[in-house]
């Protein structure tokens, strides 16, 4: 039987990320009557496990529905909160700014939100937008979104962005910054050569990613050996929570998020619109036991031939899931 380490280094192709992968799921705490904590690359923070998507609450069915989900995730542990500029065309940070604005309840989140713009002025007015709604005074996290395009990576820098992104750090209204995207391993590893120690990395991770355009396989390794902390999506392929990959191929929404949190990553960003979702998602959070090996090689050897071309990955192999403010960002219809 092979060992953990044996596994890693099949996935990861070296021993040197082996060994870091080990010790990043080390640093898993349990959280009595909560969800396990783990720590964020350098930041040295600790955050849930698993955090709540910000696209998926603001499409909840109403914004009293939407609160009431916040609330009750913050009561059970899950405080890693996710969110975007662009996310439902400013509903999602206004919905999360007012369930955050209860007493005490802004204290108790790891709030994180997401730059849409490139460029110097639009990232300020990004912030200031999404400082207001969120009705806070700093972000937590702050992650430039949707580097999806091969241009993306130069415009950042050349365009201001990052630097606007430095200042609102030094002000104080901005405490780590890090970047998301799910279109090709290339463009992240891009942004991770650029002379800046970002903290955070976002991408897909999910049992279809091990067999095309792999992140977990070409861009993990390299944000362990940088202490980048790695922050997952897609864990269901995407789509409604249920998810395109319990939908289309019969593995389970269980074994998809189990064989994610299994992986060295730091928090698993999860769909959330109902308070059965939440449900659901905290109990997997809480009961999370490491997929044995054996079971994650099984699973891989299962999904492989449907894995390999992307059918079930569109936002990898589609304009599809491209946000339209990077559609129109690039020139392209939306």
């Amino acid at each position: 039987m092979k060992s953990r380490r044996q596994f890693f280094e099949e996935i990861f192709g070296s021993a040197l990320a082996a060994s870091l992968a080990q010790q990043a799921l080390a640093q898993t705490q349990p959280s009595p009557g909560g969800i396990p904590t783990r720590l964020l690359g350098r930041t040295k923070e600790r955050v849930s496990m698993v955090c709540l998507g910000g696209w998926h609450i603001g499409a909840a069915k109403d914004k009293a529905e939407a609160i009431r989900i916040m609330h009750a995730a913050i009561d059970e542990g899950m405080t890693f909160f996710d969110n975007a500029w662009d996310y439902h065309n400013g509903r999602s940070e206004e919905w999360m700014g007012e369930a955050l604005a209860a007493a005490g309840k802004r204290d108790k989140v790891f709030l994180m939100t997401k730059n849409c713009e490139r460029d110097y002025p639009g990232s300020l007015r990004n912030l200031e937008d999404s400082l207001r709604r969120l009705r806070t005074d700093r972000l937590d996290l702050w992650q430039f979104h949707e580097m999806v395009y091969d241009s993306d990576p130069d415009w950042v820098i050349e365009k201001g962005g990052l630097k606007a992104a430095l200042e609102a750090q030094k002000a104080g209204k901005v405490r780590y910054i890090g970047f998301t995207g799910h279109k090709d391993p290339r463009i992240h590893l891009k942004m991770l050569a650029q002379d800046h120690p970002w903290d955070t990395a976002q991408m897909p991770i999910n049992v279809m990613d091990a067999h095309y355009r792999s992140f977990q396989k070409e861009v993990v390794p390299v944000c362990l050996k940088k202490n980048v902390g790695v922050i997952g999506m897609k864990s269901l392929g995407g789509g409604s929570p249920r998810g395109r990959i319990p939908s289309e191929t019969g593995v389970s929404a269980q074994d998809c998020m189990r064989y994610a949190l299994s992986l060295p990553i730091t928090s698993l960003v999860v769909g959330i619109q109902s308070m059965e979702d939440l449900k659901q998602d905290v109990a997997i959070a809480r009961d999370f036991k490491p997929m044995p090996d054996a079971d994650k090689t099984t699973l891989l050897t299962r999904v492989k031939d449907q894995a390999s071309d992307g059918r079930h990955e569109m936002f990898k192999s589609t304009q599809n899931f491209d946000g339209p403010h990077h559609r129109r960002q690039h020139g392209f219809a939306v």
